[in-house]
């Protein structure tokens, strides 16, 4: 009986709590803010560094364009901000006085509005912020200094050179080779049961940022797609990837099967009444315009009730209490019965030869003590097969698997879903000057 450690989309109910990693983003943070100081003492201790500090944290991004995108805002709103202040103090300073502080403390609340009517105009609305806050330190911080006109001008250099040195920072990197020949396949499914509502926030920044730099990135799991929608919901997927132990190949940007290793209606039927001779009851995962429909009948153990009842209240599944017909097509079919139920019918169908035609999986069930699955597949579903697929379609040649199955070409733990990804990061754009060291296909 082969033993799976990840399968089902309702198995490994792992609630291991990780500590986060210490990023680059925390890093070039720490250097960022490190650079501003030295500048301030090369410009002979000039400026304010604090403000220098907190534009180049502001511009410190997973992403180079959210960098320039960031730098952008900060750097209009801080413009917008210094124009209003240096108005607001010509006004206080000159006709009203800045010893009148009721009138002043009147004056420089109204005058937020046309600041952020202004960035609404120039559809700069994310400025919104940086030019009240650059606005409310000049008139309501600085209006008493002995020259409040010097803090603007000095604000303004201190964050242009706050998002020089950000840009700067964010934009240096270790001389990379990129690989975008090479089909890079991970194995995720334990490392998935951990974040089943979402990535780790460092496995979600550099797997879009390899993705979105050319990487040729697909998934190999034995889950369902429904199972994937929330972990895999802010990834920016472009290939499809392999679901359900490689019987189907599925396409997030569109919602579609693209390939599938279909059952036949007769295998399938002959399946369900050797199973229901033995009074255990099959689910039929079937495809129906692009849509997963499970057919059962009668239910009766704990786990099986369980299972139906938990999954069904996805909107991606959907559970019919009736039998399959011969339009339908039948990806697998499963069973969830005591152990010794389960082996039995194993062995029947090993008996009968079935092995050699099919495709069998029989494994115990992590969240079910004393039971176990079987899973029938057509004999063709494999991950191989889709992978084959995959370098066809993509015009590729050369594929490197990442996981700990004994079929990956680089081995990482099963349930470290930033290791995964620090390994998908490495065999994408190994270092220049690590040479053979490098994690190469």
């Amino acid at each position: 009986m082969e033993n799976l450690n990840a399968s089902a989309d309702f198995d490994l109910k792992d609630k291991t709590k990780r500590l986060p990693h210490v990023g680059q983003r925390m890093v070039r943070s720490a250097v960022g803010v490190l650079c501003c100081v030295l500048v301030y003492y090369l410009r002979g201790c000039e400026g304010t560094p604090f403000y220098s500090a907190l534009a180049v944290l502001w511009c410190i991004q997973p992403y180079s364009g959210s960098t320039k995108e960031m730098a952008i805002q900060h750097l209009v709103g801080t413009l917008i901000g210094a124009a209003f202040g240096f108005v607001t103090l010509l006004l206080q300073v000159n006709i009203f006085g800045t010893e009148d502080e009721y009138l002043r403390y009147i004056l420089t609340p109204v005058m937020i509005i046309p600041i952020i009517y202004v960035t609404l105009l120039i559809k700069k609305r994310n400025a919104s912020y940086f030019s009240c806050v650059v606005f409310l330190s000049v008139c309501m911080v600085h209006i008493t200094d002995s020259n409040p006109y010097t803090f603007v001008l000095s604000r303004m250099t201190d964050t242009f050179i706050g998002i020089v040195l950000g840009i700067l920072i964010n934009s240096c990197h270790l001389p990379r080779n990129k690989r975008r020949d090479v089909l890079l396949v991970a194995r995720l499914d334990d490392a998935i049961t951990q974040h089943k509502e979402s990535l780790t926030p460092y496995s979600k920044v550099e797997l879009n940022r390899i993705i979105d730099d050319g990487a040729k990135l697909t998934l190999a799991t034995m889950r369902t797609p429904a199972s994937l929608i929330k972990p895999l919901a802010d990834i920016h997927l472009k290939l499809p990837i392999i679901v359900m132990d490689g019987a189907a190949l599925y396409d997030f940007s569109t919602n579609t099967f693209l390939h599938a290793y279909i059952l036949s209606h007769e295998t399938a039927e002959s399946l369900c009444a050797k199973a229901n001779a033995l009074d255990m009851q099959c689910f039929v995962n079937t495809l129906a315009d692009n849509s997963l429909i499970i057919y059962h009948g009668e239910l009766y153990n704990d786990a099986e009730i369980s299972i139906r009842d938990e999954l069904s209240r996805s909107p991606y599944r959907n559970y019919i209490k009736r039998p399959f017909t011969r339009q339908d097509k039948v990806i697998y079919v499963m069973c969830i019965d005591k152990t010794e139920k389960i082996e039995g019918f194993n062995n029947q169908l090993i008996s009968e030869g079935l092995d050699k035609k099919l495709k069998i999986l029989c494994y115990a069930s992590k969240d079910y003590p004393g039971y176990s699955y079987i899973k029938i597949y057509n004999k063709n579903a494999s991950c191989e097969n889709m992978v084959q697929y995959l370098l066809e379609d993509e015009g590729l040649e050369r594929v490197c698997m990442i996981g700990s199955g004994s079929d990956c070409d680089v081995l990482t733990s099963a349930t470290d879903l930033d290791s995964i990804t620090k390994a998908l990061k490495n065999t994408y754009e190994p270092v220049k000057f690590l040479g053979k060291k490098s994690n190469n296909p």
